[in-house]
């Protein structure tokens, strides 16, 4: 039995009936221990039959994530502490602000939707903790209707609200901090750490901080969490796309204190807290943008060129779920609607090299309020930006048509002078190359071309959308998943790497 079933018994037995039924599938080696302790990952046994094959394939179908095991794992699950020790030894003020968390869904799984729920209530201090406001996009799937309704009842500090229609990401956020009567609101995603975030804010209401974002595996639900002296910061391409990217030689890191917060260019937008009154003096977002996708460099280029600024906080560390792709449908174009917006108010001279791109505009709609906001705010240019707060990008623009030289090593890796190409996050990118990493392991096959990872078994390809982009892909009998490389003796590979290009 499903939990979108769930109808009339109590859903506290149900939960536990479902994990007792279920726990007999899975195999983990301290059966004392509940699923996922301590951000363990849970593996499916090898062979599933029946009725729990066809329930993970339909988890699966629906949020492009492992649901099955999502549900077998409490909503109280404990995880281990991973920030740094100088994070131990940071005192706080005694005065920090009340928070309001904003948690916008749509047809989320059941078990994802409350262990955000119950992190967020385990975790914050009951003094700054005011309420959860929970943003219901017109979901459609049954769990999220009377069962969740009944569910809150028990908590006083969760407040449900929900749209007559489906709204997006950025609308839906604007109706959750229409409601918030404290003096920092803070937004997380649903499928997903407090003093430090409002320390920094209490500090200077203009600033708006991120946590450090971990990785949680989208089949076995392992927490993987970022080491604080290799935390990345956030970016952007031409595209207007949001890239992970290493912390620069500009902004100098101690290694006596890597926990101090770091500055960065753009913020990934899924989870970040901000002082209230400043988000609505800013305009909070574009209520022009579609669904979602541009809202997060809106923000960022908006914090940045009017005054404010952006932080990356390693004490605060929240774990999200990095889907392959959006389990449902949004409105088609809505990514280009929302970055044409974008780059006719903010970008200025540069939007060229994002038009060179896309080719035409289309439709964006009458962006002349938001061009009169950014005047009445007396926002800086975008050539400021770039040259106070993103400089390695401005570098791009003169060199772009210069070419690299890439080798690929005995060891596996892909090189360019220091940098190795890596994956992280769910993002092929370029890291400082390290012994012993196995994200930089790549196995190059002469008969089939693929240049597989060899941690994720995927396939390195040039994004078909975009053809001076890669990503890794299942692997296929496709074009774009075909390399050339020179001079390559697979003889000369480390024995390791050897033995494997004979498995594939």
């Amino acid at each position: 039995m499903l939990k979108e079933h769930i109808k009339e018994s109590s859903i506290e037995e149900e939960d536990r009936r479902y994990e007792y039924a279920l726990r007999y599938f899975v195999s983990y080696k301290n059966a004392s221990k509940l699923n996922g302790y301590l951000g363990k990952p849970v593996y499916m046994q090898d062979v599933v039959k029946g009725m729990i094959k066809t329930s993970i394939r339909k988890g699966w179908q629906d949020n492009a994530f492992n649901q099955f095991v999502s549900d077998l794992i409490p909503f109280d699950r404990m995880l281990p502490d991973v920030r740094d020790e100088g994070c131990l030894k940071r005192n706080y003020s005694a005065n920090l602000p009340e928070v309001s968390v904003v948690i916008c869904f749509h047809n989320e799984a059941w078990s994802t939707l409350l262990r955000t729920i119950h992190s967020v209530l385990n975790r914050s201090p009951g003094n700054l903790l005011k309420i959860i406001i929970l943003v219901d996009d017109f979901s459609t799937m049954p769990h999220l209707k009377n069962n969740l309704d009944e569910y809150i009842k028990k908590f006083p500090k969760i407040c449900l609200l929900r749209t007559k229609r489906r709204e997006g990401l950025i609308r839906a956020r604007i109706l959750g901090v229409m409601k918030v009567n404290t003096p920092v609101v803070c937004f997380i995603d649903s499928h997903c750490w407090l003093e430090p975030l409002l320390d920094r804010i209490h500090n200077n209401p203009k600033t708006v901080v991120s946590p450090v974002i971990d990785s949680i595996d989208t089949s076995t639900f392992e927490y993987i969490s970022q080491d604080a002296k290799d935390i990345l910061i956030g970016g952007f391409n031409w595209n207007l796309e949001f890239v992970w990217k290493q912390v620069p030689s500009s902004i100098v890191r101690s290694k006596e204190n890597v926990s101090a917060p770091i500055k960065t260019p753009t913020i990934a937008g899924g989870l970040f807290a901000i002082n209230t009154e400043y988000f609505k003096h800013i305009g909070y977002y574009d209520e022009g943008f579609d669904i979602w996708g541009g809202e997060n460099l809106e923000l960022s280029f908006k914090v940045w060129m009017c005054g404010g600024l952006l932080e990356i906080v390693p004490c605060s560390h929240v774990g999200h779920i990095f889907r392959e792709h959006f389990p449902y449908s949004g409105k088609k174009g809505s990514f280009k609607r929302n970055s044409v917006r974008l780059a006719e108010v903010w970008l200025d001279e540069y939007a060229k090299y994002f038009y060179q791109r896309i080719g035409t505009k289309g439709l964006y709609g009458d962006v002349s309020a938001k061009k009169e906001l950014r005047k009445k705010l007396k926002c800086k240019s975008f050539d400021w930006y770039l040259t106070h707060v993103y400089p390695e990008m401005k570098k791009t623009i003169h060199n772009a048509a210069s070419g690299q030289f890439w080798i690929y090593t005995r060891e596996g890796r892909i090189q360019s002078e220091n940098l190795c190409l890596d994956y992280m996050l769910n993002v092929v990118m370029l890291m400082t190359c390290r012994d012993l990493n196995d994200s930089q392991v790549w196995l190059y096959e002469n008969k089939t071309k693929y240049i597989r990872h060899m941690q994720t078994r995927y396939c390195l390809q040039v994004t078909a959308t975009e053809r001076f982009q890669v990503s890794l892909e299942r692997c296929m009998e496709d074009s774009v998943q075909r390399w050339d490389l020179e001079n390559f003796d697979v003889d000369k590979l480390v024995p390791e790497l050897k033995n494997s290009s004979q498995v594939f």
